[in-house]
């Protein structure tokens, strides 16, 4: 395809995050009966499910590496290729890290859509490397049945500011730094039926860098942190409490939507992933009266792309989290969504 104009969610049977195997049938594909070897520096690796590898260089510092990659949320080249690069640096950044240096990861159907649109994918990934102040100095390319565009990136942390997901403690207070929506604002644009108005907010969230991560690893008091992507809200707080050994409660009121969500809710759009996601989550998970299940069951299992970062902290570091956030421009993100708890017969309790 030559022309100028191009719908990229047409050559893609998934939707940015929303693409990831379930996490069923992941658990199953990481399974392994090897004995793996004891690589001490090796601080975060394959034994949790955090969101980057972290080796320890040796020197106080530590090295950061993830890779993200994903298939056409949006339509437009330049955007995709913006949105699949801040949501791959944001894995630095929920780290609490630096990020350092990118290289890209293309794979594209070169005999359906012409290398024109490749290149713009490739700038607009470039383009979120020089936000992030970094340079995205490579990469590989293949050709592909389904467009597909991300980054590996590097970094750094100083291992006394390294935050991982798994280090929650009990009494801790869970903040999230963006609103949740964007699987279903995707979804319904996917579909021609997405408001104009709406289309803007849910670009804007996208492309948004989670830069304010490098900051908060810097704040003793915030246990543990990781960023909201493509098991929703529901999945990554269940990955939080269980891997710290403990339970989490979720305030639904507390919780942030995008502005205008319920509309599309009505609707009844949604992601394919979202039942994915509730049937692997719904079992850990109890409801009080008083929450609308049916709402709950489109939001909180929602696959998010390049979502905002879950903050788990002490009340005695709250203060110094929310005046961080309110000087970076989050001060509508500045109130807890719940709280880490002793571990109870079920993670997660929504109220």
């Amino acid at each position: 395809m030559s022309s100028e104009t191009i719908k990229l969610t047409s050559f893609s049977h998934g939707a940015g995050c929303g693409c990831k195997i379930a996490p069923k049938v992941l658990e199953e594909i990481l399974h392994t009966n090897l004995a793996l070897p004891d690589t001490k520096n090796l601080l975060v690796g394959n034994h949790s499910n955090d969101d980057a590898a972290v080796y320890d260089l040796g020197n106080g510092t530590a090295l950061v590496s993830t890779t993200d990659f994903f298939t056409p949320i949006v339509d437009d080249p330049f955007l995709f290729g913006k949105v699949a690069a801040a949501n791959a640096i944001s894995d630095v950044y929920a780290m609490g890290g630096k990020p350092l240096l990118a290289i890209a990861i293309l794979g594209w159907p070169v005999e359906k859509i012409a290398a024109t649109h490749a290149q713009r994918v490739v700038e607009g990934g470039r383009t979120s490397c020089i936000a992030a102040g970094i340079p995205l100095a490579g990469g590989h390319s293949i050709d592909s049945p389904e467009p597909i565009f991300g980054l590996a990136v590097t970094g750094i942390v100083p291992i006394e500011n390294l935050k991982k997901n798994n280090t929650a403690q009990p009494e801790d207070v869970l903040l999230l730094t963006k609103p949740l929506g964007v699987g279903i604002l995707a979804t319904a644009e996917k579909r021609g039926l997405l408001q104009d108005a709406d289309r803007t907010i849910l670009h804007q969230q996208l492309t948004q860098l989670n830069s304010i991560g490098e900051a908060l690893g810097k704040i003793k008091g915030v246990s543990a942190m990781t960023d909201v992507t493509g098991f929703g809200l529901m999945g990554h707080v269940l990955e939080m409490a269980e891997g710290s050994g403990c339970s989490a409660v979720i305030e639904y009121a507390q919780v942030p939507l995008i502005q205008g969500l319920q509309s599309y809710i009505s609707q009844r759009i949604s992601p394919d992933a979202t039942p994915r996601n509730w049937n692997a989550y719904s079992s850990k998970v109890k409801f009080e009266k008083g929450v609308n299940v049916m709402e709950a069951f489109t939001v909180l299992p929602d696959p998010q792309t390049n979502g905002g970062l879950l903050i788990s902290c002490s009340g005695s570091a709250l203060q110094e989290v929310q005046a961080l956030l309110q000087a970076n421009g989050l001060g509508a993100h500045i109130n807890p969504i719940g709280k880490i708890t002793a571990q109870t017969d079920l993670p997660l309790l929504v109220k």
